[in-house]
Parts: C-alpha cells; sequence; structure tokens
C-alpha cells in the first residue's frame, strides 16, 4: 500500500506539556486508523498535523501529490450566511475543481436530485429534512455538525478525517456511517469514543499517550486485549484481578457473538487473561440494596401523554412503573421524546394528560445534555465537595477527591477554576457532583457525550457498584448493553416499546418499519417472503415476546412482595425462590429469542 501521508519525528506543544514528542507514523491508502486516548491528550492535535491545518513545532509532514482529503473536526467553522444546500454541493464542486483540502465552488441546486450519492448521505445521517436552502445560522450545534460530514461524505476522497463523527448521531445513524466507511475505497483517520464504532470500522488503533502514539492492529476489542496483556505483564495478581481493561475484556469475550462480528484478538490468550474475572455487577445484591433504599414505589408514569410545545403528540396513554434497582437503556430516532420521557420521569415536564407518582424515598440524579448547572466561579475540588465531602460507593467510602480522581481529574486538575474546564471536562464534573449527592435514581441523557474511552470504562466501573433505579439514553450501544438489564424503543408511533434483543432487535424492527413504508405505496417490501419456515419462525418469535412480558410483569411484582415482605423470613424464602425461576425461565426464552431474530 503507497503512503499517503507522513509524519517524521513530529513534536507539538500548547504551553509547557508537549502534545505530540517525537512522532512518527504513516497513513497508507485504503487504511481505517481508529484514534483513542484521553481528553485533552492530542488526538485533535494529531489530526490538524496530520491535514496541515496546525504546522508541526519541529519534524517532517510529508502528504503524496494531489491528496483528496476532507476533515471534519469539532473546531470547524461553517461560512455565515451559507445555506445547507451550498455547504454539501460545495464539496462536490472542489472535486471537479481538483482542490482538494476544500474551499468554494457552486454546482446547481438540482444535483441534489439526480446524485443519489448526496441522497443517500443526506438521508443517512438524517439531515434530509432540514431543507436544501435552510440557512446554517438557524441550525443548532449538533445539526451543524451534521452538514458538515455531509459536505465530506459525498466526496470521492484519497482520505477522510473526522473527528468524533458519532456525536449527534442517533443509534441508527451510528450504524449508518460505519456501514458507509467500510463500502468507501478511501482511507480514514478517526477520533472516537464510540467503542462499537472503532471495533466495527478500525483496521488498526491509534492511541495517543503521554506524548507518544501507540499503534496496535485491529479495532476495539483488539486494543483492549493489548492493554490487558501490557497489565497483566506489568501488575501484581491482584492489581491485575481489578484492572479496568481485564474488566472490559472479559465482557466484550462474554457477550462476543452480540456486540462483535471479528474479534480479531487471540481467543485461547483473551480466555486465559479473563478466567478469573466476575462478571461486572451481582445484579441480584444490587436489586436487593436498591428495594431497602428505594422502598416498593419509585416513579411511576399513569396513562400518560406527553407533547412538544408546539402540541406535536409524543407519547400516547403510556403507562410506565420503574421498579427498585431497574436499569433501562432508552433509544429512539432524533425527535422521538426520549429526552421529553426523561424530563417527565424527573418531573421536570407536565404530561399533558394522565399522572406521575414519586416515591418518598426516591433521590434523583439526573445528568443533563447541558451545561449550564456549574459553578464556574469555583475550582473543581470545591465543586465537588459543595455537594459532599465522602459517600458510600457500594460497601466503600470515597472521598470527593477520589471520586473526582476516578472520573479524571488528577490532584493538580482538580484545583483548576470550573470556568476554565473544557467541554468534556465539564461534563465529568457534572457526573461527579451527580453521583455525590448519592441519588437512588439515576436519569442519564447522552452520558457518553466528550467523554473519552477511559472515563467510559470507569463510570461503568462506577455504576457496577451503584445500587439503584436507572435510565439511560444513549447512541453508544457499547454503553447501553453494558450498563443497562434491559432495552426500551420510542419508534414515533406513540408508544414505548420493550426489547429483549436489545439494540440489535431495534435496528431490525426500524428496518422492518422502512420496508413497510416502501410495501404500502404498491411495491413489495425487500425482507418479504413465503416460506413456511420463516412463517414459523415470527410467528414463535412474537409468542416468545409476549412470554417475556409476562415474565418482566411477574419479576417487577415479585420485586414488590419481596419489599412489602421484609420482616417475613419464610414468605421471603418462597418470593425469592419464585424469583430466581422467573429470571431463569425469562433468560431461556430471551436467548430462544435471540436465535429466532439471528435466523430470520
Amino acid at each position: 500500500m503507497s503512503n499517503l501521508i507522513n509524519l517524521e519525528q513530529v513534536s507539538k506543544s500548547f504551553g509547557i506539556a508537549p502534545l505530540l514528542d517525537n512522532v512518527s507514523l504513516g497513513v497508507h491508502a485504503g487504511e481505517r486508523i481508529g484514534v483513542v486516548g484521553l481528553n485533552g491528550g492530542g488526538k485533535t492535535t494529531l489530526l490538524e498535523v496530520l491535514t496541515g491545518i496546525e504546522e508541526p513545532d519541529s519534524g517532517r509532514v510529508s502528504r503524496v501529490g494531489g491528496l483528496r482529503v476532507a476533515v471534519v473536526t469539532q473546531r470547524g467553522v461553517l461560512p455565515a450566511g451559507a445555506t445547507v444546500g451550498s455547504v454539501v454541493l460545495a464539496g462536490l464542486a472542489d472535486d471537479q475543481k481538483g482542490d482538494g483540502f476544500g474551499g468554494s465552488g457552486d454546482l446547481a441546486e438540482h444535483e441534489w436530485a439526480s446524485n443519489p450519492r448526496i441522497r443517500t448521505v443526506m438521508d443517512g445521517i438524517g439531515i434530509d429534512g432540514l431543507g436544501l436552502d435552510t440557512s446554517i445560522d438557524n441550525l443548532s450545534g449538533g445539526e451543524r455538525r451534521r452538514v458538515a460530514l455531509a459536505a465530506a461524505l459525498v466526496r470521492d476522497l484519497d482520505l477522510l478525517v473526522l473527528d468524533e463523527p458519532t456525536n449527534h448521531l442517533d443509534v441508527e445513524g451510528v450504524q449508518w456511517l460505519a456501514q458507509h466507511l467500510l463500502a468507501r475505497r478511501s482511507a480514514l483517520v478517526v477520533v472516537t469514543h464510540d467503542r462499537w464504532f472503532l471495533d466495527t470500522v478500525a483496521t488498526n488503533t491509534w492511541e495517543v499517550v503521554g506524548g507518544k502514539v501507540e499503534s496496535y492492529e485491529g479495532g476495539y476489542g483488539d486494543w483492549i486485549f493489548a492493554r490487558a496483556e501490557r497489565a497483566r505483564q506489568a501488575d501484581a495478581s491482584e492489581a491485575r484481578r481489578s484492572n479496568l481493561a481485564r474488566k472490559e475484556l472479559a465482557w466484550l469475550r462474554r457477550g462476543a457473538r452480540a456486540r462483535t462480528s471479528k474479534p480479531r484478538y487471540r481467543v485461547e490468550a483473551a480466555e486465559a487473561l479473563i478466567a478469573d474475572v466476575p462478571p461486572p455487577r451481582d445484579s441480584v445484591s444490587l436489586a436487593a440494596f436498591a428495594r431497602k433504599r428505594l422502598g416498593r414505589v419509585v416513579i411511576e408514569l399513569e396513562d400518560t401523554t406527553l407533547t412538544t410545545p408546539d402540541g406535536r403528540e409524543l407519547v400516547r396513554d403510556l403507562t410506565w412503573r420503574l421498579a427498585p434497582g431497574e436499569r433501562v437503556g432508552l433509544v429512539g430516532v432524533n425527535g422521538s421524546g426520549k429526552t421529553t420521557l426523561l424530563r417527565a420521569l424527573a418531573g421536570e415536564v407536565e404530561p399533558a394528560a394522565g399522572k406521575r407518582i414519586q416515591g418518598q424515598t426516591v433521590q434523583i440524579g439526573w445528568l443533563r445534555q447541558e451545561l449550564d448547572d456549574l459553578p464556574v466561579d469555583m475550582r473543581v475540588l470545591e465543586a465537588v465537595q459543595q455537594v459532599a465531602q465522602r459517600i458510600m460507593l457500594g460497601d466503600k467510602e470515597i472521598s470527593a477527591g477520589q471520586l473526582a480522581e476516578r472520573l479524571g481529574f488528577t490532584p493538580a486538575r482538580q484545583r483548576t477554576p470550573v470556568g476554565d474546564l473544557s467541554g468534556g471536562e465539564r461534563r465529568r464534573l457534572q457526573l461527579t457532583r451527580i453521583l455525590m449527592a448519592e441519588p437512588n435514581v439515576l436519569l442519564l441523557d447522552e452520558p457518553t457525550n466528550d467523554l473519552d474511552i477511559d472515563t467510559l470504562q470507569q463510570l461503568e466501573d462506577l455504576l457496577d457498584n451503584w445500587a439503584g433505579t436507572l435510565v439511560v439514553i444513549s447512541h453508544d450501544r457499547y454503553l447501553i448493553e453494558r450498563i443497562a438489564d434491559s432495552t426500551w424503543a420510542l419508534f414515533g408511533d406513540g408508544k414505548l416499546t420493550n426489547l429483549p434483543g436489545g439494540i440489535d432487535e431495534y435496528l431490525k424492527k426500524r428496518a422492518a418499519q422502512g420496508h413497510t413504508q416502501v410495501g404500502a405505496a404498491g411495491k413489495p417490501a425487500a425482507a418479504a417472503t413465503d416460506s413456511a419456515a420463516y412463517r414459523a419462525a415470527r410467528k414463535e418469535l412474537s409468542k416468545l415476546e409476549r412470554a417475556i412480558d409476562k415474565l418482566t410483569e411477574r419479576e417487577r411484582t415479585l420485586h414488590t412482595a419481596l419489599a412489602d415482605a421484609a420482616t417475613e423470613p419464610d414468605k421471603l424464602v418462597a418470593l425469592g425462590a419464585e424469583l430466581k425461576q422467573v429470571l431463569a425461565e425469562k433468560e431461556t426464552a430471551e436467548e430462544r429469542w435471540l436465535e429466532l431474530a439471528d435466523e430470520s
């Protein structure tokens, strides 16, 4: 493979500490490279030096002549007064002029109607409804990022460079982007914290750490294996047991079939490395502790209807009772009402109809997407200690400084004024303050935005020992699969739907909805079939879904009964035995559902 870009002994600093220190590496034609590392560690700087946005302090950067490259970074600015159409179509005009690094250009707006690539891209990342004549000035930050991404994706390139492209995309958008990038012939360098996305698209992984760039073959699973193996060689036995890399690898291996189609790391070595690692959390113990903290009633929505400010109906006649210790992942397309539903659970928005009930002992911790609730006149540690000095996490007591350090704030960084923090650091501080309040109900709205992978692992590790009820909205499918025990979806039909098959079932249902819509217009759906085996499988799937719903309801009833029978030992034993049987039946039904879903 030919080299597109080479870095030779490149260094780059901002302030005292070097972000890149004597780095040598290259990007080859057709290579797909995922870039990972701590926030502020130099990932974006590496992209900008690679593409010529920033010049190195020392060293040499060489690029092949006539290189066609597009760059979409978080620092990019779209031209004021431009329209969606002019931004997206300008890239094609640049290609026709041979201006590889972009500039300005005009194509007739009928290009939108006649060019299938443009239509596919705009639909895939969810901006087809914005309108080509819409001014960029009237768009939200997320919409602007998606327009900039579309302008790059419509082009025929040698190299595509992306900085956190999955931010502001829903689960479907992330999957579409991954499939699009796999189908392209161009090379790719992408900074991402989305582990499923990294594992799906990357043929190599670069880790930016301590001014150096370490290179690994393969995607996220391969990188985690390499880190765990490195820790095994360096650490003592007990330290290895608590190593987050081994814990993450164990989770990946236990669910590899559901989470990755290409585990390239050595299976035998990985199995040996994680042989003594326990499951990430003891669900039974946590649920028991949650019942003691929460009692019988947590949050309930009864016959609830939710609408947008302009009256558009999002959810209709919804009855939803959150159980003590329940962990829910909530997914749905952008605009389906996920955040509104979370706000209703939090009591921040009044339903158009129905009522909300909250248990007397409930203490809500709500992580919103906005960052406007931080005391900017304090230092980081002061802002955490303002909430509490010490808390119990599971069976351990930790201080405000210790929790802040676990979420990425070094002792030195804890002395930084909150007003000087980056967006990612403010997100971490917001999360730290919420956990310091010791809530027993957590509502998390896109918690992975602006967090690096190491911080995500720390967050997941913290939540493994947290006893309470959890509802999380996220486009990060690894996060939902890792911390949630059930997945629910808003499909835009006014209902909240349980998904025993998780994110995979959600994507299949969304695809089926698309096929149904085509069929309704008089064209046969691509997935349609008349085979008896197919019909039988679909019938059994429906039967299993009904059975799983009944078992889930029985599980909730038993949890309530256990809470009510706290002083009756004999009754507790009987109820506990029945709950164990219900959980076993539910697990068997869900495993059979997954088998059939994969076959159909």
